[in-house]
């Protein structure tokens, strides 16, 4: 049986898992990749025992050039759909923001994604089909305080995006970006308790007051509803959706 192929980054917890989970459940062969290899190793035999698909990891930094440019050889199988997922948050006031860790997020966030699609692009052109799907966020199209880095890379990751969708626009290729706002995850957690901290307020306070309470809908956005837009741009119906930026917010732009 032929299997299309996902590769995931970020994969073993998160929305990366959640990706996994949607991408498994549709029939893809996956492969999840992440810097953890303890979450990574959990994660693969979590699938592998719900699902009756070949699952399969890697491990990557996606902060080192030579990990990236020999994923295609190491993931052993064309790549049909990439989602560029891995991602940190700092948050900070800019002037206490260390310089180390911004340069890190954007590395991470926005230069990690080129890098790893550029690696993959050959076998693609090559095959004449591809998804990139980005994972973004509603911090690619607004801006919140003390998180420069993270609105600055997210932001970038928009016109990187637009730039690739031009370059490929002669294949079955696409590139977009999903723009989520809050999902319920621990990175997410670990936001809830930094910015009750540089805002002086508690817990509960920051998810009504500050999360939630931009979103119309008043709801944390669910890992289901972003493994199933993926899906939708992984498949054929979605091949003139490109250098889109998919805005799964709840509402919240349109104020």
């Amino acid at each position: 049986m032929t299997y299309k192929h996902v590769l995931i980054t970020g994969g073993a917890s998160g929305i990366g898992f959640g990706m996994a989970e949607g991408f498994a459940n549709a029939g893809y062969r996956v492969t999840v990749s992440d810097i953890n290899e303890q979450a990574l190793s959990e994660a693969v035999n979590r699938l592998s025992s719900d699902y009756d698909v070949p699952v399969s990891s890697l491990t990557l930094d996606v902060t080192d050039s030579a990990q990236m440019a020999s994923a295609p050889d190491r993931v052993g199988a064309p790549v049909d759909v990439l989602v560029n997922n891995a991602g940190i948050q700092f948050v900070s006031a800019l002037e206490a923001f260390p310089e180390d860790r911004w340069r890190l997020i954007v590395d991470i966030l926005l230069t990690g994604p080129a890098m790893l699609t550029k690696a993959f692009l050959p076998s693609m052109y090559e095959g004449n089909f591809g998804r990139i799907i980005n994972v973004g966020s509603i911090h690619s199209l607004i801006a919140s305080p003390y998180k420069s880095a993270y609105v600055a890379a997210k932001h970038g990751l928009l016109g990187f995006s637009k730039t690739i969708a031009l370059e490929t626009a002669e294949h079955d290729i696409t590139i977009n970006t999903l723009c989520p706002s809050y999902v319920k995850t621990p990175l997410v957690e670990n936001q809830i308790a930094a910015q009750a901290e540089n805002h002086g307020i508690s817990h509960d306070e920051v998810i009504n007051n500050i999360m939630l309470k931009p979103m119309p809908k008043k709801a944390f956005v669910e890992l289901d509803e972003l493994a199933e837009t993926a899906l939708f741009l992984s498949s054929p119906s979605a091949k003139n959706i490109t250098a889109q930026a998919i805005a799964i917010d709840g509402g919240w732009t349109a104020h």
